[in-house]
Formats: C-alpha cells, sequence, structure tokens
C-alpha cells in the first residue's frame, strides 16, 4: 500500500516591521524591587528583581481583600455580614482603624479599614471570622496564592507583619493587583477613596498618589523596618493602565516621588502599538493532498505590543510552520507560530491559524497527486 504521508519541511519566513525597540528595562531606579507592568497588553515594561522574595509589608494585604472579594463574588459571604472583633485583634500594634474589643463590625467597613486605613486589627478581624483563626486563614492565604499563580509567595499573618516564613514578589504582587483590577471592578473603586472614617476617627488613604491630578486609582502602600517604603500602585491614562511595584525605598517621600517618575516615564516614553489583527492574513501556504492547493494563514490572536519611542529599527517578526501543510484542514487549526524579537524583549509567540476549511482529496487524487511528486517533486 502506497504511503502517501509527507514528511514537510520546515518554513521560516522573516518580516521586518518598524515600531521601536525595547529599551525600557535600562531605566534606572533606586528602588531594589520593581516591576512596571502595562496591563493594557500585558508587557514588562521595568523588571528590577521583581521575581526576588521580599518582606511586602502592608502589600500583602492585597491578598487579605482578594481572599475577602473571592468570598463576596461566591455568595459565600455579603458586604453586610458583621464580625466580633477579638481581644487579639482590638490589641494589634501597627496601623489600626480601632474596632472595639467585642463589637461587630460588618465586612464592609472592615474592607474600608484595610484598604484605606491599613488597619492590621481590621485583618484580624477579617481572618478570624473566615477561617476561625489568623494562622489558618494565613494557610489559606498562601494555598490561594498557588492557586492564582503567585510562584514566589509565602504568608503567616493577614497584616503583613514582618516574619521570616512571610513573603511576596513584586511580580507576585503585580499580578494580583491585576486580579483585583479585573476580576473585580465594582469592589476595587474602594481603592480610590482617600479617606474612611470609623468610630469618630477619620483616617487618610495612605496612597499617596490619590492626591494629585495623576490618574491613580490604587493600591497599596507597605513600610516595616525590614521591608522599607513600597508602594504597589495602578494609574490609567488615556483609557491605557500601567501597574507598579516598587519596594526597599528609605522614605515615604523616596517611595512617592520614584513611584510617580517610573509612571510618568512609562506613559510619556511608551506606545502602544497595535501591529495585527485577528485574522489578518499573513501569506497563502501550499496544501499537500487537499482539494484546494493553497490556504490562508492568518493570526489567531491580535499582536499589540507596548514599545519605547526611540530606535524604530530592531524589532523583527519570524513566520514558523511546516510545509505543506497536510490536508484535512480545519478553520482555526493552529499550524505554525509567528514570533516576535527585539533587544530587552521576551520573545512573543502569537499562534498562526488556517483561515478555511480544506478537504483531502480522494483515492484517485491522492494517488496522482503522490505519482507526480515522486516523478517531478513538488512543483
Amino acid at each position: 500500500m502506497l504511503n502517501l504521508n509527507f514528511i514537510a519541511s520546515a518554513v521560516i519566513i522573516f518580516l521586518t516591521i518598524y515600531p521601536d525597540e525595547i529599551t525600557a528595562k535600562n531605566i534606572q531606579t533606586s528602588a531594589p524591587n520593581v516591576i512596571l507592568y502595562d496591563l493594557t497588553t500585558n508587557t514588562t515594561l521595568i523588571d528590577k528583581n521583581s521575581d526576588t522574595p521580599m518582606p511586602p509589608a502592608s502589600m500583602s494585604k492585597l491578598m487579605t481583600v482578594y481572599m475577602v472579594f473571592d468570598r463576596l463574588r461566591s455568595g459565600s459571604l455579603n458586604l453586610d455580614d458583621k464580625f466580633l472583633v477579638s481581644r487579639r485583634a482590638w490589641r494589634k500594634g501597627g496601623s489600626k482603624m480601632f474596632v472595639m474589643v467585642n463589637k461587630r463590625v460588618s465586612v464592609k467597613d472592615l474592607l474600608k479599614g484595610i484598604i484605606v486605613q491599613s488597619g492590621n486589627d481590621a485583618c484580624i478581624v477579617i481572618a478570624e471570622g473566615i477561617s476561625g483563626t489568623e494562622e489558618a486563614f494565613a494557610d489559606a492565604m498562601t494555598r490561594k496564592a498557588r492557586e492564582i499563580g503567585l510562584k514566589n509567595s509565602s504568608f503567616t499573618n493577614s497584616t503583613g507583619w514582618p516574619d521570616k516564613h512571610h513573603y511576596m514578589s513584586a511580580r507576585d504582587i503585580a499580578k494580583l493587583s491585576a486580579k483585583l483590577i479585573q476580576e473585580f471592578p465594582e469592589l476595587y473603586k474602594l481603592f480610590s477613596e482617600k479617606e474612611y472614617t470609623f468610630g469618630g476617627i477619620k483616617q487618610g488613604n495612605r496612597n499617596p498618589l490619590l492626591y494629585n491630578d495623576f490618574g491613580a486609582d490604587g493600591l497599596k502602600t507597605g513600610y516595616t523596618q525590614v521591608s522599607g517604603y513600597g508602594l504597589a500602585a495602578s494609574a490609567v491614562r488615556k483609557g491605557r493602565r500601567l501597574l507598579l511595584v516598587i519596594n526597599g525605598l528609605t522614605s515615604s517621600r523616596a517611595r512617592s516621588s520614584e513611584a510617580a517618575r517610573l509612571l510618568d516615564w512609562g506613559f510619556r516614553d511608551t506606545v502602544i502599538y497595535p501591529l495585527f489583527k485577528k485574522g489578518e492574513e499573513i501569506e497563502k501556504a501550499d496544501v499537500w493532498l487537499g482539494k484546494q492547493k493553497k490556504v490562508s494563514l492568518v493570526f489567531g490572536k491580535p499582536l499589540i505590543l507596548t514599545l519605547t519611542r526611540k530606535a524604530r529599527r530592531s524589532l523583527k517578526v519570524k513566520l514558523k510552520y511546516d510545509s505543506p501543510i497536510p490536508a484535512p484542514i480545519k478553520k482555526g487549526d493552529q499550524v505554525g507560530l509567528i514570533f516576535v524579537e527585539a533587544d530587552n524583549l521576551n520573545t512573543v509567540k502569537i499562534p498562526v491559524t488556517v483561515a478555511t476549511e480544506i478537504q483531502q482529496q480522494g483515492n484517485l487524487g491522492r494517488l496522482s497527486t503522490a505519482f507526480k511528486y515522486l516523478l517531478f517533486g513538488n512543483k
């Protein structure tokens, strides 16, 4: 029996396009741990020790908040539910919302106490109300972190209180921030509140970027002697959202000015380039043993990149697939990849799919095609 299978050869096609090269990671910063991320295009603009575990201080309260938001989404918790304040929560030092022992406080108030006032006491009330003990809640935080893809995070408490086994990376904080923004758009609005009054005590939000015309709408500051001054911040300008996490700075003033400088740089010196649309034709490829000899190759998803304004000649796009493509082919089948490469840019891979269905030839047609190939080659 004649074997009609064909051993395809790899086809690599180089395309040249002209957006800017990536130089973002070369920008200097005094912060020991930094990540600047364009959430609109999922592009890392600045990366300095972003995967290194570090003491996150109160930035780890974002995980406590995520645990609450997740339960509100599932319906197992309601904003009007109330939790009892234990003596342990009431006595906790550091930043406080000033809950009173043996009083019951609503989840809504506790969330504002955590997000706006950075209350350690509020965190413990939440932790004990959900899991019985803060230790059990911290274990649940660590499990949830693994579940949602935070690879360099571990929690021993709900507050960010210093502990050598309590840590996060800047990248994990950025990932968690993105989830809070994208998964809980209505609840996320709590992060933009500039002040909150509880028990007659008014406190301002510690996020310094909320107090000017900067476009910032969250998230959380952090400070301990061990961690230094840190900030997870998000800002939106002209529909474009950037996320910044910095940590290890020496003063609150340095934290504020460096965060503003890096975000300003990101918005000013980088541009979003929509390079290719989903379904846009790349080229027509040869088909083996199909009723049609050619099939259009198209982008399986859009390609949008954030790049700097400088030097617009380094970016290269490479198409790779095996040719000819054997029939039968279904519309949408992935047959190759587009590789996007540039200086300081991690290689981006975009799936290449076929635009139409191609049926296989009948037995006679396949025999004829194979015979012609043996006689004349692939002409």
